[in-house]
């Protein structure tokens, strides 16, 4: 059986302090439903000082989400690095590592937005540096012990739950990304398919004498709308996806390689494409029994600024008559 995934960025376009807090408190409840109802994993992401109100603080969201479930993962897929202070990344995801029994899973990336560090003051040409340090820096605090920091020495307090420490995955898609995963030890989370840079990644293992794994996305990893009629969902709702579509590709250069890309300018073009799907329950079973592409199920319930009640509808179609025929 895949692992089931539902994904939450709050996108909406046309958000009002209001609406948006209706959106934040909706995405709550379906998370609580979807812990309910046996979805695995809960994503969140991380954006800054875009115009359709993508998710800014994946730590603050995942504490919500961890405070309202009881079993359900929460991974934040990414966390932009070096735009954080180390220590305050590590003792944030100490306490939620607590408060949740270890239900959190952080995937660091440096980002691709050079305007993201302008608005936070941090020079885009040292990120890389900055990245390393920030792995560093949460690889020792986690510890517990006194360590020194820009030249201090300091101590994070509490020391986390899970042991050696909270699940930490270092996302790109670059061979820096897999040789600093590599370096440290750290399981390496690339952010397409992409066998070559998983070989390199395991050959530099080999060369600094560290343990870890590859969490590579299926060749094909389509994001997921659940509805009875898809020519109906497509007509009512394509603009949604349409909408988050365009504005991740045009935030990406032609050499980032991303699992969810898509190229098209028009509805029409996004449906044939197939990044985004709407399928019927039955056409979900199938999918997600094979077919030579299975991959994760990866929901998106609330896509684009989709309207709170059709995402609910997503979501309820999906644990109620998709998941019970999988189940072994």
């Amino acid at each position: 059986m895949p692992i089931t995934v539902a994904r939450f960025n709050l996108v909406d376009p046309n958000g009002t302090p209001e609406t948006l807090s209706a959106r934040y408190r909706a995405a709550l409840e379906m998370a609580a439903y979807a812990d309910e109802h046996g979805i695995d994993t809960l994503q969140t992401e991380e954006h800054h000082g875009t115009a359709n109100n993508w998710m800014p603080s994946p730590f603050t969201f995942a504490g919500a989400v961890l405070g309202a479930t009881s079993r359900l993962t929460v991974t934040v897929s990414a966390i932009i690095g070096p735009l954080h202070d180390p220590l305050k990344v590590a003792e944030d995801i100490a306490v939620l590592d607590l408060l949740s029994g270890g239900r959190l899973v952080t995937v660091a990336g440096i980002g691709y937005r050079p305007e993201e560090y302008e608005q936070h003051g941090v020079e885009w040409g040292r990120r890389g540096k900055l990245q390393d340090e920030l792995l560093e820096t949460l690889l020792k605090a986690w510890t517990g012990e006194p360590f020194t920091f820009r030249g201090r020495t300091v101590r994070v307090t509490p020391r986390p739950l899970t042991r050696p420490h909270p699940l930490l995955l270092v996302g790109g898609s670059s061979e820096a990304a897999a040789r600093r995963a590599a370096r440290l030890g750290l399981p390496f989370f690339p952010s397409a398919h992409l066998p070559e840079l998983e070989a390199y990644y395991r050959a530099r293992l080999a060369e600094y004498g560290t343990d870890g794994f590859c969490m590579m996305p299926a060749a094909v990893t389509p994001l997921l709308h659940i509805a009875e009629d898809p020519d109906r969902a497509w007509a009512e709702y394509g603009a949604h996806f349409l909408h988050e579509a365009s504005t991740y590709a045009s935030w990406q250069s032609k050499d980032i390689r991303s699992a969810v890309r898509s190229g098209a300018r028009t509805v029409e073009e996004l449906r044939a494409e197939g990044v985004y799907r709407i399928l019927t329950p039955e056409q979900a079973v199938e999918y997600a029994r094979g077919a030579g592409e299975a991959g994760n199920l990866v929901l998106h319930p609330l896509c684009g600024g989709m309207p709170l009640d059709e995402g609910r509808r997503s979501l309820r179609l999906l644990c109620e008559q998709v998941l019970p025929r999988l189940s072994p």
